[in-house]
């Protein structure tokens, strides 16, 4: 059989889920590499047999996107698949004009194509943008959700970075599983406050086979998404969380716009930091892109510990990892907190940094003074806490998802911030979630 060369364009996450559902077990196809980006130290790995299917005995090589040209020409690829996110359409473009000056087709694979049919009610959290709010909306659901008596399952969105074969179905319940299944700082910063809450989460590489587990012990399925990707389930109800902060990213970022497109429900959270004009901007830029879609506004106060630590000090602010770098925000629950609490200065981490955050700076030189958390390995994370401790500054803002003080030493007084989301008005999510459970 003449099969038709195949490479997936990933960051270890969609690119491994495309594989499954629409290539792995068919003949017709060889899927001859996978390409990384985004993500430190995925490419020189496999793709592994025990996961790749028996069409794939030696597993498929993952290689940086930089040698996509060379790629296609070695192994004349008939087609590349586009399977990353939060990326703006331009960037797609210059990528699909690459891919076919190398003589391959462009591929951007659709829902029904990658989305798998659940025996339970799904209930989808997506979003515009990376940082927009995904995670105190997941929560916020599935509290809800619980208090009406439903036993639910938040599946999470890939973050496969260590041992992707013994990571194929992973069953998060407490926080000792964090440290079983070796998890990176954002890995946790996903997890634990579910984990917290009483929730078990489920994430992996074979969701699949990582939904039919959940749909065991669960009445509703919960997906929680990463950066602003579309869900790999189908959603019964679709969430989509925008960002009034970045208003006009909604319609500029893939696969964000689909899932404005998509959506049932948009989520306007931060109004309370955000311009009223841009906030009137972003709602009638829903109005017209999907009159369908029931509004809600919302925000995500934050509270600190003890504001003591940060008022008239020199603070360093560490915020979400992800966010500040392809998420671009240049601000995060961390600078808010020093705002509000009458910090006298920001510190700037990058003549302090060591290390791989070296690197991170010279890669997203735009983060501004703020250190993102990076810790995608040891070694990262140890650079992390080398930093911190070279920092000038009298205190240290933690706005992250976790408490970084629990995985490395912070030799400095410090306060962490914690935010949930508080809808504003109604509609809100409850009477949303009154309908649905009907």
């Amino acid at each position: 059989m003449n099969r038709k060369r195949i490479i997936i364009m990933g960051a270890a996450g969609r690119d491994f889920h495309n594989f499954n559902l629409m290539f792995r077990d068919r003949p017709e196809y060889q899927v001859v590499a996978f390409t990384a980006t985004q993500i430190p130290d995925i490419e020189g790995r496999k793709y592994p047999a025990a996961l790749a299917g028996e069409l794939y005995p030696n597993g498929i090589p993952i290689h940086a996107e930089a040698e996509l040209p060379r790629l296609i020409r070695e192994f004349d690829v008939d087609e590349v698949v586009f399977a990353y996110s939060d990326v703006p359409h331009e960037y797609v473009m210059h990528r699909a004009s690459e891919v076919n000056a190398a003589g391959a087709s462009f591929v951007l694979a659709g829902a029904r194509a990658t989305m798998v049919k659940s025996t339970k009610p799904v209930i989808a959290i997506c979003a515009v943008r990376t940082g927009s709010g995904k995670s105190q909306t997941t929560r916020r659901v599935s509290e809800i959700l619980k208090e009406a008596g439903k036993k639910v399952a938040v599946v999470r969105h890939p973050m496969p970075y260590g041992d992707l074969a013994a990571q194929k179905v992973q069953r998060f319940a407490s926080l000792d599983d964090l440290v079983k299944h070796q998890c990176t700082i954002e890995e946790m910063e996903e997890y634990e406050p579910h984990i917290q809450r009483g929730n078990v989460v489920y994430a992996g590489v074979d969701y699949e086979a990582i939904l039919r587990q959940a749909e065991t012990e669960a009445d509703v399925i919960l997906w929680d998404g990463g950066n602003n990707d579309i869900s790999f389930y189908h959603p019964d109800l679709l969430i989509t969380v925008a960002d009034p902060l970045r208003a006009g990213h909604e319609v500029s970022y893939h696969p964000g716009e689909t899932n404005l497109l998509m959506a049932d429900v948009v989520v306007i959270n931060k109004i309370d930091s955000a311009d009223p004009d841009d906030v009137a901007d972003l709602r009638m830029t829903i109005r017209e892109r999907n009159p369908r879609a029931v509004i809600i506004e919302a925000a995500s106060p934050i509270s600190v510990e003890d504001p003591a630590v940060i008022a008239g000090k020199r603070v360093l602010v560490i915020e979400d990892g992800p966010t500040l770098t392809h998420g671009e925000m240049t601000f995060g629950a961390g600078v808010v907190a020093a705002e509000k609490f009458g910090a006298e200065d920001l510190v700037d981490p990058r003549e302090f940094a060591v290390g791989t955050i070296v690197d991170v700076f010279e890669k997203y030189p735009d983060t501004g003074t703020l250190l993102p958390a990076m810790g995608y390995g040891a070694q990262q994370v140890k650079d992390l806490e080398a930093t911190i401790a070279a920092a000038d500054c009298e205190a240290v803002i933690i706005g992250t998802p976790i408490d970084l003080r629990r995985i490395i030493n912070i030799d400095k007084p410090s306060v962490r911030v914690t935010y949930d989301l508080q809808e504003i008005g109604r509609p809100n999510l409850t009477d949303v979630l009154a309908r649905f459970l009907k």
